[in-house]
């Protein structure tokens, strides 16, 4: 093997497992969807949002920003979460022309309900790694998706 093969066939390699790991968060995601009797697209949304609300609420495009989906399928989306009472959408103080959207008690509830189940599937999904392994990892994941984001936009505008 050449030795300029071994990066291009590590490069391969790490981009498989991650398309294998998106898939299989995919089915995760469903399944607590499901559990909830929603979408998988809303369960997401919901973990954004209880991601993000720091005591305030959170914009739909936070949200938006956050799953990298468009604005108006979250808008669409948390008008039926509402129905359902899994959100509260209120008009932001600061500005009338947005909404600020928070977790109901119900959802935070059912979400909890889910976490003696979360906790089993994060030990089993990171049984190999301790703590700081976890921490470091994350560390390098965050590097590469920057890059990542950067390479896509250059390849977007031709400089690639």
């Amino acid at each position: 093997m050449a030795e300029n093969e071994y990066p291009e066939r590590a490069v391969r390699d790490f981009i498989w497992n991650i398309v294998e790991i998106n898939a299989q968060l995919a089915e995760i995601h469903k399944g607590w969807a499901q559990m909830l009797g929603i979408s998988e697209s809303q369960w997401l949304i919901l973990m954004a949002i209880d991601e993000l609300d720091e005591g305030r609420g959170v914009s739909g495009t936070a949200v938006a920003n956050k799953l990298r989906i468009h604005t108006a399928f979250v808008t669409n989306q948390t008008k039926k979460l509402e129905k359902m009472e899994f959100l509260v959408r209120v008009t932001s103080p600061d500005d009338a022309r947005f909404l600020e959207i928070s977790l109901t008690q119900k959802a935070r509830s059912e979400i909890a309900n889910l976490s003696i189940k979360r906790q089993a599937l994060n030990s089993t999904m990171f049984a190999e790694l301790d703590e700081e392994s976890l921490r470091y990892l994350n560390k390098r994941l965050t590097s590469i998706a920057k890059n990542s984001r950067l390479a896509s936009q250059k390849l977007t505008i031709g400089i690639l």
